[in-house]
Protein backbone atom coordinates (compact mmCIF):
# COMPACT_ATOMS: atom_id res chain seq x y z
CA UNK A 1 0.00 0.00 0.00
CA UNK A 2 1.20 3.20 -1.49
CA UNK A 3 1.48 6.47 1.10
CA UNK A 4 -1.33 7.99 -0.46
CA UNK A 5 -3.52 4.95 -0.17
CA UNK A 6 -2.70 5.40 3.57
CA UNK A 7 -3.30 8.19 4.10
CA UNK A 8 -6.54 8.19 2.30
CA UNK A 9 -7.93 5.43 4.66
CA UNK A 10 -6.27 7.21 7.42
CA UNK A 11 -8.23 10.62 7.05
CA UNK A 12 -11.55 9.34 5.23
CA UNK A 13 -12.85 8.31 9.17
CA UNK A 14 -12.03 12.10 10.61
CA UNK A 15 -14.27 13.09 7.71
CA UNK A 16 -17.74 11.20 8.21
CA UNK A 17 -18.96 14.01 10.55
CA UNK A 18 -17.99 16.63 8.27
CA UNK A 19 -19.63 14.00 5.46
CA UNK A 20 -23.15 14.54 7.00
CA UNK A 21 -23.05 18.08 7.76
CA UNK A 22 -21.53 19.33 4.41
CA UNK A 23 -24.06 17.06 2.42
CA UNK A 24 -27.03 18.96 4.05
CA UNK A 25 -25.04 21.87 3.73
CA UNK A 26 -23.82 21.86 0.04
CA UNK A 27 -27.74 20.56 -0.87
CA UNK A 28 -29.15 23.87 1.07
CA UNK A 29 -26.84 25.74 -1.12
CA UNK A 30 -27.65 23.67 -4.44
CA UNK A 31 -31.50 24.56 -3.59
CA UNK A 32 -31.35 28.33 -2.57
CA UNK A 33 -29.54 28.60 -5.91
CA UNK A 34 -31.65 27.22 -7.78
CA UNK A 35 -34.54 29.12 -6.56
CA UNK A 36 -32.87 32.02 -7.38
CA UNK A 37 -32.21 31.78 -10.53
CA UNK A 38 -28.82 29.92 -10.69
CA UNK A 39 -28.86 26.05 -11.70
CA UNK A 40 -27.00 23.11 -10.94
CA UNK A 41 -23.97 24.20 -12.75
CA UNK A 42 -23.43 27.55 -11.47
CA UNK A 43 -23.74 25.73 -8.04
CA UNK A 44 -21.13 23.12 -8.38
CA UNK A 45 -18.65 26.15 -10.40
CA UNK A 46 -19.20 28.11 -7.18
CA UNK A 47 -18.31 25.22 -4.64
CA UNK A 48 -15.08 24.05 -6.92
CA UNK A 49 -13.76 27.86 -7.12
CA UNK A 50 -14.77 29.21 -3.95
CA UNK A 51 -15.39 26.57 -1.44
CA UNK A 52 -16.20 29.62 1.43
CA UNK A 53 -19.33 28.09 3.31
CA UNK A 54 -20.88 31.02 4.96
CA UNK A 55 -19.44 33.43 2.31
CA UNK A 56 -20.82 31.67 -0.19
CA UNK A 57 -24.55 32.10 0.89
CA UNK A 58 -24.41 35.82 1.50
CA UNK A 59 -22.84 35.99 -2.13
CA UNK A 60 -26.44 34.68 -3.68
CA UNK A 61 -27.55 38.48 -2.27
CA UNK A 62 -24.63 39.58 -4.52
CA UNK A 63 -26.15 38.05 -7.74
CA UNK A 64 -29.91 38.82 -7.06
CA UNK A 65 -29.10 42.82 -6.25
CA UNK A 66 -26.85 45.73 -7.69
CA UNK A 67 -23.26 44.30 -8.06
CA UNK A 68 -21.10 46.64 -5.79
CA UNK A 69 -17.62 44.96 -5.93
CA UNK A 70 -16.65 47.14 -2.42
CA UNK A 71 -19.55 46.19 -0.57
CA UNK A 72 -18.84 42.46 -1.89
CA UNK A 73 -15.26 42.68 -0.76
CA UNK A 74 -15.60 43.89 2.48
CA UNK A 75 -18.49 41.78 3.58
CA UNK A 76 -16.77 38.69 2.62
CA UNK A 77 -14.02 39.97 4.65
CA UNK A 78 -15.82 40.50 7.06
CA UNK A 79 -17.94 36.95 6.95
CA UNK A 80 -14.43 34.95 6.75
CA UNK A 81 -11.77 37.08 8.19
CA UNK A 82 -11.85 34.22 10.93
CA UNK A 83 -9.38 32.39 7.88
CA UNK A 84 -6.56 34.69 8.55
CA UNK A 85 -6.39 33.44 12.33
CA UNK A 86 -6.31 30.20 11.07
CA UNK A 87 -3.75 30.83 8.22
CA UNK A 88 -1.19 32.23 11.30
CA UNK A 89 -2.01 29.01 13.67
CA UNK A 90 -1.23 26.71 11.12
CA UNK A 91 2.25 27.98 9.49
CA UNK A 92 4.09 25.24 11.64
CA UNK A 93 1.70 22.23 10.23
CA UNK A 94 1.97 23.23 6.63
CA UNK A 95 5.55 24.19 6.87
CA UNK A 96 7.01 21.19 4.92
CA UNK A 97 4.04 20.15 2.72
CA UNK A 98 5.83 20.64 -0.45
CA UNK A 99 3.29 21.16 -3.66
CA UNK A 100 0.38 20.46 -1.49
CA UNK A 101 0.15 23.29 0.07
CA UNK A 102 -1.67 25.58 -2.13
CA UNK A 103 -4.23 23.44 -2.09
CA UNK A 104 -4.28 22.87 1.45
CA UNK A 105 -4.56 27.25 2.29
CA UNK A 106 -7.13 27.04 -0.47
CA UNK A 107 -9.46 24.27 0.77
CA UNK A 108 -9.12 25.54 4.43
CA UNK A 109 -12.47 25.76 5.99
CA UNK A 110 -13.60 25.94 10.06
CA UNK A 111 -14.45 22.05 9.83
CA UNK A 112 -11.10 21.00 7.93
CA UNK A 113 -9.33 23.50 10.26
CA UNK A 114 -10.83 21.88 13.58
CA UNK A 115 -9.61 18.43 12.14
CA UNK A 116 -6.24 19.10 10.83
CA UNK A 117 -5.66 20.89 14.50
CA UNK A 118 -7.12 18.69 17.01
CA UNK A 119 -5.74 15.28 15.06
CA UNK A 120 -2.47 13.23 14.36
CA UNK A 121 -1.98 10.96 11.43
CA UNK A 122 -1.57 7.20 12.93
CA UNK A 123 2.16 5.92 13.15
CA UNK A 124 3.58 5.29 9.15
CA UNK A 125 0.97 7.95 7.75
CA UNK A 126 3.03 10.92 6.41
CA UNK A 127 0.82 14.02 7.51
CA UNK A 128 1.16 16.10 4.67
CA UNK A 129 -0.84 13.82 2.44
CA UNK A 130 -3.16 13.17 5.31
CA UNK A 131 -4.16 16.64 5.79
CA UNK A 132 -3.88 16.89 1.80
CA UNK A 133 -7.46 13.86 2.19
CA UNK A 134 -9.02 15.60 4.90
CA UNK A 135 -8.89 18.97 3.18
CA UNK A 136 -10.11 17.20 -0.47
CA UNK A 137 -12.50 14.99 1.30
CA UNK A 138 -14.37 17.87 2.97
CA UNK A 139 -14.11 20.41 -0.42
CA UNK A 140 -15.61 17.00 -2.17
CA UNK A 141 -18.46 16.60 0.17
CA UNK A 142 -19.66 20.39 -0.23
CA UNK A 143 -19.08 20.01 -4.07
CA UNK A 144 -21.51 16.72 -3.84
CA UNK A 145 -23.94 18.68 -1.47
CA UNK A 146 -24.20 21.43 -4.04
CA UNK A 147 -24.53 19.27 -6.94
CA UNK A 148 -27.30 17.35 -5.43
CA UNK A 149 -29.41 20.59 -4.38
CA UNK A 150 -28.43 22.55 -7.86
CA UNK A 151 -30.34 19.01 -9.09
CA UNK A 152 -33.40 18.60 -6.57
CA UNK A 153 -34.15 22.11 -7.00
CA UNK A 154 -34.52 22.19 -10.38
CA UNK A 155 -37.27 19.37 -9.59
CA UNK A 156 -39.33 20.28 -6.90
CA UNK A 157 -40.42 23.28 -5.95
CA UNK A 158 -41.21 24.54 -2.06
CA UNK A 159 -40.52 27.47 0.68
CA UNK A 160 -36.77 27.35 1.80
CA UNK A 161 -37.07 29.73 3.93
CA UNK A 162 -34.81 28.12 7.31
CA UNK A 163 -32.63 26.34 5.22
CA UNK A 164 -29.22 28.33 5.93
CA UNK A 165 -29.74 27.13 9.38
CA UNK A 166 -27.97 24.25 8.62
CA UNK A 167 -24.27 25.91 8.63
CA UNK A 168 -25.25 27.11 12.64
CA UNK A 169 -26.28 23.32 13.36
CA UNK A 170 -23.01 21.67 11.91
CA UNK A 171 -20.31 24.61 14.12
CA UNK A 172 -22.38 23.70 17.32
CA UNK A 173 -21.83 19.65 16.42
CA UNK A 174 -18.47 19.99 15.79
CA UNK A 175 -17.72 21.85 18.57
CA UNK A 176 -19.81 19.17 20.75
CA UNK A 177 -17.75 16.81 19.06
CA UNK A 178 -14.36 18.49 19.99
CA UNK A 179 -15.58 19.27 23.20
CA UNK A 180 -15.82 15.26 23.93
CA UNK A 181 -12.51 14.68 22.31
CA UNK A 182 -10.40 16.88 24.06
CA UNK A 183 -9.57 17.22 28.10
CA UNK A 184 -8.23 20.46 28.29
CA UNK A 185 -11.48 22.70 28.24
CA UNK A 186 -9.66 25.61 28.60
CA UNK A 187 -9.67 27.22 24.78
CA UNK A 188 -12.74 26.67 23.89
CA UNK A 189 -14.12 28.26 27.58
CA UNK A 190 -11.90 31.44 26.45
CA UNK A 191 -13.80 31.05 22.65
CA UNK A 192 -17.15 31.30 23.80
CA UNK A 193 -16.60 33.71 26.88
CA UNK A 194 -14.82 36.20 24.11
CA UNK A 195 -17.13 36.29 21.76
CA UNK A 196 -20.63 36.75 23.88
CA UNK A 197 -18.22 39.56 25.22
CA UNK A 198 -17.90 41.24 22.10
CA UNK A 199 -21.31 40.37 20.30
CA UNK A 200 -22.85 42.64 23.46
CA UNK A 201 -20.17 44.99 22.91
CA UNK A 202 -20.22 45.08 19.02
CA UNK A 203 -23.86 43.84 18.10
CA UNK A 204 -24.38 41.05 15.47
CA UNK A 205 -23.35 42.33 12.42
CA UNK A 206 -19.64 43.40 13.56
CA UNK A 207 -18.18 41.08 16.71
CA UNK A 208 -16.52 38.23 14.48
CA UNK A 209 -13.10 40.05 13.73
CA UNK A 210 -13.46 41.84 17.70
CA UNK A 211 -13.82 37.70 19.37
CA UNK A 212 -11.01 36.63 16.61
CA UNK A 213 -8.75 39.09 17.71
CA UNK A 214 -9.91 38.88 22.10
CA UNK A 215 -9.48 34.75 21.60
CA UNK A 216 -6.26 35.33 19.94
CA UNK A 217 -5.04 37.86 22.85
CA UNK A 218 -5.93 35.77 25.59
CA UNK A 219 -4.56 32.25 24.17
CA UNK A 220 -1.54 33.71 23.80
CA UNK A 221 -1.39 35.46 27.47
CA UNK A 222 -2.11 31.85 28.61
CA UNK A 223 0.38 30.56 26.93
CA UNK A 224 3.11 32.91 27.77
CA UNK A 225 2.07 32.60 31.73
CA UNK A 226 2.36 28.48 30.67
CA UNK A 227 5.59 29.01 29.65
CA UNK A 228 7.26 31.08 32.10
CA UNK A 229 5.48 28.54 35.01
CA UNK A 230 7.73 25.79 32.87
CA UNK A 231 10.30 28.01 33.18
CA UNK A 232 10.32 27.97 36.89
CA UNK A 233 9.77 24.70 37.27
CA UNK A 234 12.71 23.81 35.90
CA UNK A 235 14.99 25.90 37.50
CA UNK A 236 13.49 24.95 40.63
CA UNK A 237 14.49 21.44 39.67
CA UNK A 238 17.73 22.43 38.78
CA UNK A 239 18.03 24.57 41.94
CA UNK A 240 17.03 20.98 43.93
Amino acid sequence: MNEKTKALKAAFPHTIPVFTGFIFLGFAYGILMNSKGYGIGWSVLFSLVTFAGSAQYVAISFLTSVFNPVYALLMTLMVNARHLFYGISMLDRYRDTGRLKPYLIFGMCDETFSITCSTEPPEGVDRSWFMFFITFLNHSYWVMGSALGGLLGSMISFNTKGLDFVLTALFVVIFVGQWKAQKDHKPAIIGVVCSLACLLVFGQGNFIIPSMLAILAVLMMFRKREEEYDYDSELVEEGA
